[in-house]
């Protein structure tokens, strides 16, 4: 008898590693919040079975009956990483939002590789209508919604927010403009105009630029204007945080310098960061007073 409990204990702690085994390769960044956050992962916002039409919703310990929201739209060159990327450097500020209060909604959409732009604005509109109608099912306020992004993804979230007081029909997956409104943008070394982007005259048919627009620049001019950001700044635009690799190869700094001079002249509130001798991306832009920058504009916009 004692040697069947035995083999029984055994097998519940090898079922349980299991299933925590398996519980980390769903969701690897989980740990990275507070105890007690609460994850409701992997939900369908488009109404399809796409992988790349998913996303995760992360609610903050402390409960309460609607949370203000991030909106969480990953790098990668429009054509790598997922809804995970760019967690991994940036510990301090995502546990930040979740002791501050905040849930986070880490989205994908399409890569470049399988669908052209407009696509992945209509998935980061689709995703973001798509929390706003389901706010109260999943305890957020659908009046208090940020947006934050890295590289492709700061493209992303800043076209979404410039764009979101205009009626862009190409942009939205049905051709109707979505109810949401943005509150706060945070851009973090995002492309804003492709017409003077580093590598835009790349002779390269699977240069990132080329893949995103399924043209070069130089022969698709009004596309390149109609994916860039500067194209729709106006006064009534949200306020922006942009923050800028001093040493950033990828995206020239001089495009981040671009966006906040355009948003000035247009009067919209925004500040610009540029973090001296830092890359492309990197632990560089979890410092303390980025952070402080970032929870500043939040404190303004969405309490």
């Amino acid at each position: 008898m004692k040697k069947i409990l035995n083999i029984v204990l055994v097998l519940v702690c090898i079922i349980s590693l299991i299933d925590n085994s398996f519980a980390q390769s769903i969701n690897p960044k989980l740990a990275i919040f507070p105890t007690g956050t609460t994850l409701i992962g992997d939900i369908p916002y488009a109404n399809d079975t796409l992988k790349k039409h998913l996303l995760d919703i992360y609610l903050p310990p402390v409960k309460k009956s609607a949370y203000p929201f991030i909106v969480w739209i990953h790098g990668g060159a429009w054509m790598l990483n997922d809804k995970y990327a760019d967690m991994g450097y940036m510990t301090k500020t995502l546990k930040a939002f979740a002791d501050s209060g905040y849930a986070v909604a880490s989205i994908d959409y399409r890569y470049s590789t399988t669908a052209v732009f407009p696509a992945q604005i209509r998935d980061c509109n689709q995703a973001v209508e798509f929390l706003y109608n389901n706010a109260a099912k999943y305890n957020l306020d659908k009046n208090r919604i940020a947006l934050i992004g890295f590289s492709a993804g700061g493209h992303l979230a800043s076209l979404l927010a410039v764009s979101n007081n205009n009626n862009i029909k190409e942009f939205y997956p049905n051709g109707e403009k979505p109810k949401f409104k943005i509150k706060l943008c945070l851009d973090f070394y995002g492309p804003a105009d492709f017409a003077s982007l580093k590598g835009n005259d790349s002779p390269d048919a699977k240069s990132p630029i080329t893949l995103l627009l399924g043209a070069t620049v130089a022969s698709r001019p009004d596309l390149a204007k109609t994916a860039s950001p500067v194209t729709y700044i106006d006064k009534n635009d949200p306020p922006f945080l942009i923050v800028q690799g001093e040493k950033d190869e990828s995206v020239n700094p001089a495009q981040s310098e671009l966006m906040s001079s355009r948003l000035k002249q247009a009067g919209v509130k925004n500040q610009l960061i540029i973090v001296k001798d830092a890359p492309h991306y990197g632990v560089m832009f979890d410092s303390d007073n980025i952070r402080k920058s970032v929870f500043m504009l939040l404190d303004m916009y969405m309490k």
